[in-house]
């Protein structure tokens, strides 16, 4: 399987190297598997129980640029940034 693996991804192993490979790779899936053992329930009342309201900045409402404002240096059309394509 580590064989047919690493000719997958275009790697290159000696005998002894796949050994190794292959021992390192049950070893991370033997870790893995451990995940199986832990208790990942979700409990509202333990969520979040280190936020306190008291603790939060207050929310205060601040008067914003106007949009015309912002777009008087930007090469802009129909109110809104234009910036170069970069995905096909």
């Amino acid at each position: 399987m580590v064989s047919y693996l690493s000719e997958l991804g275009k790697l290159q192993f000696s005998e002894q190297e796949l050994e190794k490979v292959a021992h390192e790779m049950t070893d991370i899936i033997n870790l893995m598997d451990t995940i199986k053992d832990i208790d990942v329930t979700y409990d509202a009342l333990l969520d979040n129980k280190n936020v306190y309201l008291n603790d939060l900045r207050k929310d205060i409402s601040e008067k914003s640029m106007d949009t015309q404002s912002i777009l008087n240096n930007a090469t802009h059309s129909n109110n809104c940034f234009v910036v170069p394509k970069i995905v096909e």
